[in-house]
């Protein structure tokens, strides 16, 4: 976004925060080489290990070295994604902190937005500069490295140490939900700035409103989209889906009555203990990884639809404070 192209109050935010925004671009970039070329090394390394004729599974007098040094790549890896998608989740709060602090909150404090009203531009305007311009590179950055991050996880999963999809730091970097969690925390942001007019505290405010949306979030996550049951009849192998999140196991009677999960656990015959109870087959909750986009679908709505509420606030109280 060249500053040139813009006017009025949008050129003097990308003015004011030119800096920063090379800054925070030249780390975005730094991150995506890192991760494209740790892929290449390990594409490298796995190139190469299967020119050695070794096998990781069947490991032979001659293959220790290699199959540990192939494994050691892997993992390597496997932490790097780890570690980005913690990135990933830590983003949003960099967002916000931003827009509470320097962007907003040192205006309000210091008084320098008076400059700026006294120029033909109204409270509305301003705040609305204020927030279109990190909404849109917030948008467009956090989407790239989601994407770069989905890349990278969907070649992980071919490896010896693969990354689960529902783990919370990959889940919280795919898709649109980081989009989702980075605007609600701009929103949130502008808010706290607005309303408390001082840097600090509307940071912290907005760092500790951003860790209650996660943990209100993580803890509902699983109820907003319909889980999948399968059942085995007692007897029969029972199998885990594989790639499932939010496995919950129990036993059912034969009209389909949940047993609770202690009811036999203390028992000494425990067969015994479930045939009483008419236990009849074993079922297990979860959801596959095709529920991955459902949820991402419904929590990002809700996040947008929290961040639409704040900014909407937002303005309000600007508009009653300075009418």
């Amino acid at each position: 976004m060249s500053a040139l192209a813009l006017r009025g109050p949008a050129r003097v935010v990308v003015l004011q925060h030119r800096r920063v925004l090379w800054i925070t671009g030249a780390l975005a970039l730094a991150g995506i080489a890192l991760v494209a070329v740790a892929w290449w090394v390990t594409s490298t390394a796995a190139t190469t290990f299967s020119g050695t004729g070794c096998s990781v599974r069947h490991t032979v007098h001659g293959c220790g070295i290699p199959v540990r040094h192939f494994l050691s790549v892997e993992l390597h890896f496997n932490h790097l994604l780890g570690y980005a998608g913690v990135a990933m989740m830590v983003l949003p709060a960099a967002v916000g902190l931003f827009v509470a602090g320097p962007m907003i909150g040192r205006e309000l404090e210091d008084g320098t937005y008076r400059l700026s009203w006294s120029q033909s531009v109204t409270p509305t305007r301003w705040l609305a500069a204020k927030l279109a311009v990190p909404a849109v590179l917030t948008v467009a950055g956090v989407s790239v490295l989601s994407a770069v991050y989905a890349w990278a996880w969907s070649r992980a999963r071919g490896t010896n140490y693969p990354v689960q999809w529902f783990e919370p730091q990959v889940y919280g970097a795919m898709g649109p939900a980081p989009v989702g969690y980075a605007l609600l925390c701009l929103a949130l942001g502008a808010l706290a700035a607005v309303l408390i007019r001082r840097t600090l505290p509307a940071m912290a405010v907005t760092a500790v409103a951003y860790a209650a949306v996660v943990l209100v979030m993580n803890s509902v996550r699983s109820g907003l989209w319909p889980m999948r049951t399968d059942t085995t009849a007692l007897g029969r192998e029972f199998r885990y889906p594989s790639e499932a999140s939010d496995v919950s196991v129990g036993w059912m009677t034969g009209g389909g009555t949940r047993l609770d999960d202690a009811t036999c656990v203390s028992a000494g015959d425990f067969d015994g203990c479930m045939a009483r109870h008419g236990a009849a087959a074993q079922y297990v909750d979860y959801h596959p990884a095709s529920h991955f986009w459902p949820l991402q679908l419904i929590e990002t709505g809700i996040l947008l639809v929290l961040a639409a509420a704040a900014v909407a606030v937002a303005f309000r109280v600007l508009r009653r404070s300075h009418g």
